[in-house]
């Protein structure tokens, strides 16, 4: 008796026992590989899953053969022998089927794993860049604020100095206009010249202290701007 596709009952029943015994020591390869891809960091092999998985397939394609065969024997016994090994078949090829199945999930759900590790690495990368930078950027602020405080300490060391100079020039004047007024009094000058050389006195301390305000204005304005 044979089938459609060419070939008795018995031929596709030992073609189907073939498959299957080629197919099982492929989803054995298939599982030591990917025991050593998890362990050693090995690579499966999708060329080998495919193939195991177009051998399903035909068995599948047997069995549906064989199916319309062993019906039409005629003789009950017969019939029900082949029944049983047609099925027996079918049984075998749905569990290769589904272990396959159950390996394509495994393997596609480390393929996602590994991609979701790679993007976070990436991430993490580029979030440790963020950081060095924000680093960098203080670190130039804090070197920045340095030379500010610096500038502003020279500036300040200035200011005293032109401060302590006002100081010693006060002194002098002072001694200047005590001997003139000592000269002035020998020499019997009168009390207007007197009032006019006071009034010039006060006159030049006045512009002293203006220009002690305008100096400590200046630092202050400075240092408020270097910060």
């Amino acid at each position: 008796m044979e089938g459609g596709g060419g070939g008795t009952l018995s031929e596709l029943y030992q073609n189907a026992k073939r498959l299957l015994l080629r197919t099982r020591d492929g989803l054995e390869r298939l599982e030591r590989l990917e025991s050593s891809s998890s362990s050693t960091g090995g690579v499966d092999s999708p060329e080998l899953a495919f193939a195991v998985k177009r051998d399903i397939t035909q068995i599948q394609s047997l069995c549906a053969d064989m199916d319309r065969l062993w019906r039409s024997i005629a003789a009950k016994s017969q019939r029900d022998l082949w029944k049983r090994k047609v099925e027996q078949v079918a049984e075998e090829a749905d569990s290769l089927k589904e272990s396959l199945d159950k390996y394509f999930l495994r393997n596609q759900r480390r393929t996602q794993e590994a991609r979701e590790r790679a993007e976070l690495l990436g991430r993490a990368n580029g979030e440790s860049s963020h950081v060095l930078r924000i680093f960098d950027e203080e670190t130039q602020a804090m070197q920045s604020a340095r030379n500010s405080g610096k500038m502003l300490e020279e500036s300040y060391a200035t200011g005293v100095a032109i401060l302590a100079q006002y100081a010693g020039q006060r002194e002098r004047l002072k001694r200047a206009q005590r001997k003139a007024l000592d000269v002035l009094n020998t020499v019997g000058l009168s009390n207007s010249v007197l009032r006019l050389i006071e009034k010039r006195h006060r006159v030049d301390k006045w512009i002293k202290y203006i220009g002690m305000t305008l100096t400590v204005i200046i630092l202050i304005a400075f240092w408020r701007w270097t910060r």
